[in-house]
């Protein structure tokens, strides 16, 4: 087990009904003035923004509104939240929706404090500061990304064609309200990518150059086998509580960091490269159209492929843990492998289940399926050196070429 720092200062408020408790969590915390950040109409539909308001309202709160979050949120937006933050004196920042709204929140709040373009703190041109930085809380509506308690951020900058992730603690919520009744009325499809990207965020984590850490990969293991018994259940019967509940509470452990402790090569640091969140969000960034727990449910299958040989007991642990799958012993199977190929086999049912789990849930199995053609390859390369330089990843180094045979593999 590798050297670590874990710090998950979120308050979680939890359970039916919580959405009517936002304003008294944020009275606690002595704030007066929100700037509530959400997206482009269902808050609005579904009753949840107008609970919110109500209760900023019973509690004192004053408020503003800032709407139009889209999905692989742009920065216009937040250079534009910025400006009304500072112009009401916000004293927090109150995002009501999935990780994009989450985002975009985080990204207003680092952004308040600095006097230069918030695009500098995720160009790397500068640091952000704590002082005077107005916290952020979330009333969860998607639950996915993660966003309620991870150091994370990502923001797309449509101009340079690029998006970018920054991580620093001054992200993690105040506090994080999660209700799983709000989603109840999700679409199939996005409860589907929210699922991919929560197992996804385990998967990034799980296979790094660490060696085991059975505590904290029982933990990766047994969030992902949750997934694979309660997203049926949700699709099934989308009003089904526990199955909703046990989504939502399994997507923020799956991004708060818990997942990967002792895992990471740089004490302190998170665990894996993550290569198939790099990937993805150059497909996102190219195409906003792009859902990005659809472009993972293609990439990471391929990435998978492309570099299991590299620790293939990393693999065999995954597929025993997850799947109870595990190679033949041609000794005592009396069957005519040789033990490399019994491995070999064993790796690629595990990608392959997981991959058709995926696909059950609606996912896409290839690029093709979302636009992408043999000729946008090019461009997407170009992108993602900028973003990750010429050589990538840490589970295993990846180079432009590896990237370009990812792709290609997954049209």
């Amino acid at each position: 087990m590798n050297d670590f720092t874990f710090l998950c200062p979120t308050k979680f408020v939890f359970g039916r009904g919580v959405t009517d408790r936002v304003g008294a969590e944020l009275g606690a915390l002595g704030r007066r003035r929100a700037l509530v950040v959400y997206g482009q109409g269902s808050a609005v539909r579904t009753g949840t923004l107008g609970r919110v308001l109500a209760s900023l309202d019973a509690e004192g709160i004053a408020h503003e509104e800032l709407s139009g979050v889209r999905p692989n949120p742009e920065v216009g937006l937040v250079r534009a939240g910025v400006e009304r933050a500072r112009g009401i004196g916000a004293d927090v920042i109150l995002a009501v929706g999935g990780g994009s709204v989450i985002d975009t929140a985080k990204a207003i709040a680092l952004g308040v404090p600095y006097q230069g373009d918030v695009w500098d703190l995720f160009s790397r041109a500068a640091e952000p500061v704590a002082e005077g930085k107005p916290p952020v809380a979330c009333v969860l509506t998607i639950p996915a990304a993660g966003s309620e308690a991870s150091a994370s951020c990502v923001i797309t900058n449509d101009e340079l064609r690029l998006k970018r992730g920054l991580s620093s603690e001054l992200h993690r919520p105040a506090v994080s309200i999660m209700d799983p009744e709000l989603t109840f009325t999700l679409p199939s499809y996005q409860t589907a990518a929210g699922v991919t990207d929560m197992i996804a965020h385990v998967i990034e984590r799980y296979f790094s150059s660490a060696g085991p850490v059975p505590v904290t990969d029982g933990i990766a293991c047994a969030i992902v086998r949750s997934l694979v018994e309660e997203a049926p259940r949700a699709l099934a019967d989308p009003a089904d509580y526990d199955a909703r509940a046990n989504i939502m509470w399994a997507g923020m452990l799956a991004h708060n960091d818990i997942a990967g402790l002792g895992r990471s090569s740089v004490a302190g640091g998170r665990a894996g490269g993550w290569e198939s969140h790099a990937l993805e969000h150059e497909l996102s960034a190219h195409d906003a159209r792009i859902t990005h727990g659809a472009g993972l449910a293609v990439i990471v299958p391929a990435w998978m492929r492309h570099v299991w040989r590299e620790n293939p007991d990393r693999f065999l642990a995954f597929g025993r843990d997850v799947f109870g799958i595990e190679p033949v012993d041609p000794a005592e199977d009396a069957v005519e492998v040789t033990a490399e190929e019994a491995v070999a086999d064993a790796v690629g049912a595990t990608i392959d289940e997981l991959q058709g789990f995926f696909v059950s849930l609606g996912m896409p199995r290839t690029l093709s399926e979302l636009g992408v053609t043999r000729g946008q390859i090019p461009a997407l390369l170009g992108t993602l050196e900028k973003n990750k330089g010429p050589v990538f990843g840490e589970f295993r180094r990846l180079t432009m070429e590896d990237a370009r045979q990812i792709y290609e593999s997954a049209l």
